[in-house]
């Protein structure tokens, strides 16, 4: 008699892998996790400081291939680049499919993103100015947390219109690129031409073949790894592969698919970078000692309280400014859901800079670690700031919106 051989003890396994993805494309769950790995990460460096940066600093990978990197470069270079990806692919599904498509829409969060980079950067640049080594760390408070932000807003705002978050969606992928932009830009402290050319061309590839309908992950991934190390190897920061590989993904799906690649590597993906990349990053990055000493450089070190005022003050005046002025000029409009009210609320959660603020002020500032810590510091006292501030003003604004409803 033949024997049958149960497999059903496994299929809660597998219902319940699919049901954590599934809760982890949720912005407020991602959000959560992150929150909760940055606190495990206070209380381990606070607990024992050595040990945590015995972690952060044990070493591994292919020397003969310039791998040998300390765990948190690994997490910063290489695991944060899964995050780029998702925010590559987030930037052309906008040019494509969203607010980015059309430029009467598009006018509005583009004007506000880029007066959220560069008012935030003057503000920094006022408030730091003459405290040594201050230039190199113009670029941290300029960009906005999506999954932080998008977080906040769905955990408080959830009621609020559909065009606040796509506002507040776009203006922070403009953002991010911006960032990105900078961190290729300004942070490339040598240049290696030749494998910078070699990754560009295998990213061209990929996006041929991307273009041609060529499909089987066996092709692309191999040329996405081949892209980021040499882009790597290159003195370019990795993450830029990150973002240039999600841009050159197609967003169109073809005859026989069931979704785009673009859908599908965000379908499989973003569970990943929010569940695993983020918050590992997080804690990697986050661990800073909070003690007297350390309080006392973060209150009297003009570089960090240009950091808040740049996130908190600067995002707001940028962000806010930026569209008033957009209005104003005749170059977009305002949306008839919202208020001028609800700009300004969502303007100081755009001072949520956790991720992208952390990285660029590790570059900026990683070779003088006390001053890195105090800048850590920094993005997380002012993320919070902004946070609280920004989750009291929308609940008054849902509740303002509740009752206006109720009048009609």
């Amino acid at each position: 008699m033949r024997r049958t051989v149960e497999i059903w003890p496994f299929r809660p396994t597998v219902r319940y892998a699919r049901q954590l993805a599934e809760a982890l494309r949720a912005e407020t769950v991602g959000g959560v996790v992150m929150l909760l790995a940055t606190v495990a990460a206070l209380v381990w460096a606070n607990v024992s400081t050595d040990s945590y940066e015995a972690l952060r600093t044990v070493r591994f990978g292919p020397g003969s291939l310039h791998l040998d990197f300390e765990l948190y470069r690994w997490v910063q270079n290489g695991l944060l680049t899964v995050f780029f990806f998702i925010a590559g692919i987030e930037v052309k599904e906008e040019f494509v499919h969203g607010e980015l498509s059309n430029l009467r829409k598009a006018a509005l969060p583009i004007v506000a993103a880029i007066a959220g980079m560069i008012v935030p950067a003057l503000v920094y640049l006022a408030v730091s100015a003459g405290a040594p080594g201050a230039s190199r760390g113009w670029a941290i408070p300029m960009a906005t947390d999506i999954a932080f932000a998008l977080a906040v807003l769905a955990v408080t705002a959830s009621a609020m219109p559909a065009a606040l978050r796509a506002f507040l969606l776009t203006s922070a992928v403009v953002d991010d690129l911006g960032a990105i932009t900078v961190i290729a830009v300004f942070f490339t402290r040598h240049l290696n031409l030749l494998a910078l050319l070699t990754g560009a061309a295998l990213i061209v590839l990929y996006g041929v073949l991307q273009a041609r309908r060529v499909r089987g992950l066996w092709i692309h991934l191999p040329l996405a790894l081949l892209a980021w190390y040499f882009v790597e190897i290159s003195g370019v920061h990795a993450t830029v592969a990150g973002v240039a590989l999600g841009l050159m993904t197609r967003v169109h799906s073809g005859p026989g698919e069931e979704g785009s690649p673009a859908e599908l590597a965000d379908h499989y993906i973003r569970p990943v970078s929010a569940g695993l990349v983020v918050p590992v990053f997080a804690f990697m990055s986050a661990g800073v000692v909070l003690d007297k000493e350390s309080l006392g450089t973060m209150v009297t070190d003009r570089v960090v309280l240009g950091v808040i005022a740049g996130l908190v003050a600067g995002k707001f005046l940028g962000v806010f400014g930026g569209a008033w002025l957009a209005v104003r000029l005749g170059l977009a409009r305002l949306s008839e859901e919202l208020h001028w009210r609800d700009m300004a609320a969502v303007s100081i959660l755009a001072g949520i800079g956790f991720t992208v603020s952390l990285l660029v002020g590790n570059l900026a500032y990683g070779a003088d670690p006390e001053r890195a810590n105090a800048v850590t510091a920094g993005v997380l006292v002012a993320s919070l700031t902004a946070s609280v501030l920004a989750a009291i003003l929308l609940r008054v604004r849902v509740r303002n919106h509740r009752n206006a409803q109720d009048d009609v």
